[in-house]
């Protein structure tokens, strides 16, 4: 799981120590494990979010672990055309070659350690899907992709793209230099990612080796969130095991404490989790497939539109009716 990493981690700004005499630890409030599915075409996922409540969730909505696979030539897989409307779209890409592309003309490639924010906003129709060349060659394939709800007033905002390269990300090691921290957007332990959000939130990918330790200060006014993508640690002073695949949802607090085992699985060399957070939104959410909104109407309206083609249409390239599909 390469993303974006350095020569030397010691040259890196260092997350200033958390003092326990006056910060507050978040508890674990929660911890559940992704079970796994396939998405679009049939790529394997794991459902990050499954059996936890929305109201512990929010502003997040969805998430899932793309991959890790190794597809064999001819095997590698995306989605069809499909519709949103209402939310984000966060994917990050830390093994592998996403292409995207919209019925508005947006769309890009990402690549390890890249991240495509997307902005659906009032709605359009999208496609994710590997390039021919990894199609023909086959290669590890291995991503997230994160829905980041909408408030209320910026539902029908214009929809617009971030394509987020993994070398601007923000740097940091804990202070053992045991941990690299890839921040990519939000504000984390006073240092900025690139992305740019409507609704706030942060988000980073932390690197732990093994036996470090990262106490890592969050915002108390936001939730916090650690899903675990390789390895295995543990959480709080409490020491919670948590291993690959699994969520940890923290109660109130103003930092975050995860250990890194002193021994990891041999494939899984590191303890590898994403840490996100954001100011909940306290709406209403109306959600059905690929429609996030307010309200049922506001949802049944989404499909009309899509139906009666008011969300976009196929670029003519491509040439076939779409299906709606739930990514």
């Amino acid at each position: 799981m390469p993303a974006v990493t350095v020569p030397d981690i010691t040259v890196l700004p260092r997350i200033a120590v958390v003092d326990p005499q006056t910060s507050t630890e978040r508890p674990i409030k929660s911890l559940t494990s992704a079970p796994s599915g396939f998405e679009g075409e049939g790529f394997p996922v794991r459902r990050a979010f499954a059996g936890v409540d929305l109201g512990d969730l929010d502003p997040f909505i969805h998430m899932d672990q793309m991959g890790e696979v190794e597809y064999a030539p001819g095997e590698p897989k995306g989605t069809d055309w499909h519709p949103h409307r209402g939310f984000e779209t966060v994917t990050y890409i830390m093994d592998g070659i996403f292409d995207h592309q919209d019925s508005h003309g947006g769309g890009g490639r990402i690549t390890d350690g890249d991240t495509q924010w997307m902005t659906a906003g009032s709605g359009l129709l999208h496609i994710e899907a590997p390039p021919e060349s990894l199609v023909v060659s086959g290669g590890l394939f291995h991503g997230i992709q994160l829905w980041v709800n909408l408030p209320r007033a910026d539902k029908w905002a214009q929809p617009r793209y971030q394509d987020l390269r993994g070398g601007d990300v923000g740097l940091l090691s804990s202070p053992d230099g045991g941990t690299l921290l890839r921040v990519i957007a939000g504000d984390v332990a006073g240092h900025r990612g690139p992305g740019t959000t409507h609704t706030p939130i942060a988000l980073a990918h932390a690197t732990l080796a093994p036996g470090a330790q990262l106490a890592l200060p969050w915002r108390q006014d936001f939730n916090a969130l650690v899903y675990v993508l390789a390895g295995q640690g543990t959480m709080g002073s409490e020491r919670r095991p948590v291993r690959k695949g699994q969520l940890v949802v923290l109660g109130a607090g103003d930092h975050l404490r995860i250990d890194a085992a002193a021994s990891q699985p041999l494939a899984e060399p590191n303890l590898d989790v994403l840490v996100l957070g954001g100011q909940p939104i306290r709406e209403p959410v109306a959600w059905a497939g690929p429609f996030v909104m307010n309200t049922r109407a506001e949802v049944i309206q989404a499909f009309e539109d899509f139906q009666a083609g008011k969300l976009g249409t196929i670029p003519s390239v491509h040439g076939a009716p779409t299906t709606l599909t739930e990514s």
